[in-house]
């Protein structure tokens, strides 16, 4: 195969982080809320439903236009979710001027939601497909992009806000991600027919690892135990991590009797490592392989989650939290991988985007439930506990998928391996 022409991967992958930089911008939305509620004369809880919407759509979006998504490829995607998150960001800035909150929720909410859904979704599948060496470490990086994204957009909008004032700052937000997207969008593009990287040879697999699947399509992959197993893990993984974001800086005050001030500072820290957890685990996951890595996440955070409420040691409880979080983040970014394995690369954007629905419903079923909980029986233990208790479904969901592979690979076929330095 001639390679003059061929495109870098590497810049393939930076390319995605840009993109996932920018719509990962949505985890600084609490940097907003306070400005922007303050316009609207609206109390905090009201604001925080444009994040909800955001995420909601961002969960219909994969679930319902992956299919289009894959078919238009990566480019034409990626402008269009560019296109879509910038419209919403500058909509967003003409709501604040005009003091319409409906009008943020359309624009920030469902046009943004859209946008976010998109732009996840665009370079996912085309980093597993110029990676078969490494998908963990391919599509961590990207999704690493996301997780980090707050920590260089949170102080950023701060800034603006201060200095630009708040329809203005998100104006030019808006122009920013949309230019950043766009450029990034177009270096986008998936790999020739027959590719394997240089330096790369085919190799048998052992048993019990995971075979270079067949190819096998969305419908296929729906009416297989295996997608189940995996959006049920997702699912729960999902909601108690972000449950446990959302009630962290109360938590913390709680359980270690630290000011606001200080659990305010452990929640930045928290998104450290919701970021360095997307690169950590999907780059081991490609050594450990992807249901090993699984099997570890859900039996750490059935012991974590039941012992955050009852230790007082200060490092104790912090390790926990901190490496809970690295384990949610790490979740993301080895699940396009584990797709891969388990159903080939074909239609990996379509399978993704359906079980990332599992993200929409996470993302309100777990803080509900924590509150709920929380509310009526007054007990941090209590309320842990019971999430404590779903990471055993987890569990069972992780070994019945790692039983199903060994039964399939029982029968050696190729995959990627790299050759021996």
């Amino acid at each position: 195969m001639s390679t003059g022409k061929l495109k870098n991967r590497w810049l393939i992958a930076a390319s995605a982080v840009g993109i996932h930089l920018s719509i990962g911008s949505i985890y600084a939305y609490s940097v907003m809320t306070n400005p922007v509620k303050d316009v609207f004369g609206a109390e905090a809880s009201d604001i925080k439903w444009a994040f909800k919407l955001a995420i909601l759509f961002l969960g219909l979006t994969t679930t319902f236009l992956g299919k289009w998504a894959e078919k238009a490829g990566p480019r034409k995607s990626g402008m269009v979710a560019g296109l879509l998150y910038g419209i919403g960001t500058l909509g967003s800035g003409l709501a604040v001027q005009m003091a319409s909150l409906p009008l943020f929720y359309i624009s920030y909410g469902v046009i943004g939601g859209i946008g976010l859904g998109l732009g996840y979704m665009a370079p996912v599948s085309t980093l597993v497909k110029w990676f078969p060496d490494r998908k963990g470490l391919a599509t961590g990086l990207a999704i690493m992009g996301f997780g980090f994204s707050a920590l260089i957009f949170g102080p950023f909008m701060q800034q603006l806000f201060e200095s630009a004032g708040i329809h203005n700052a998100f104006y030019i937000l808006g122009s920013l991600y949309t230019t950043i997207i766009l450029l990034s969008s177009l270096y986008l593009a998936p790999p020739p027919a027959g590719y394997a990287p240089e330096g790369f040879r085919e190799a048998k697999t052992k048993e019990g690892s995971f075979p270079q699947t067949a190819e096998i399509s969305a419908s296929q992959a729906l009416k297989t135990p295996k997608f189940w197993y995996l959006w049920v893990m997702m699912f729960i993984n999902i909601s108690c991590g972000i449950a446990l974001i959302s009630a962290a800086s109360p938590m913390t005050q709680e359980v270690l009797g630290f000011t606001a001030l200080e659990a305010a500072a452990i929640v930045g820290v928290i998104g450290i490592f919701n970021g360095l957890g997307r690169i950590f685990w999907s780059s081991l996951s490609d050594y450990l392989g992807r249901d090993n890595t699984f099997i570890l996440f859900f039996l750490f955070q059935v012991v974590a989650f039941y012992f955050l409420p009852k230790t007082g040691t200060e490092w104790i409880f912090l390790a926990l939290l901190f490496t809970v979080i690295s384990m949610y983040g790490g979740g993301f970014a080895i699940l396009p991988a584990f797709i891969g394995d388990l159903f080939g690369t074909k239609s990996l954007g379509v399978i993704n985007g359906r079980i990332l629905s599992a993200w929409a419903l996470g993302g309100v079923a777990g803080p509900t439930l924590y509150d709920l909980i929380k509310g009526q029986t007054g007990s941090l233990n209590t309320t842990l506990s019971l999430f404590s208790v779903l990471f055993f479904a987890a569990l069972i969901a992780a070994f019945l998928i790692k039983s199903s592979v060994k039964k399939t690979s029982k029968s050696e076929t190729p995959a990627f391996t790299r050759k021996a330095a």
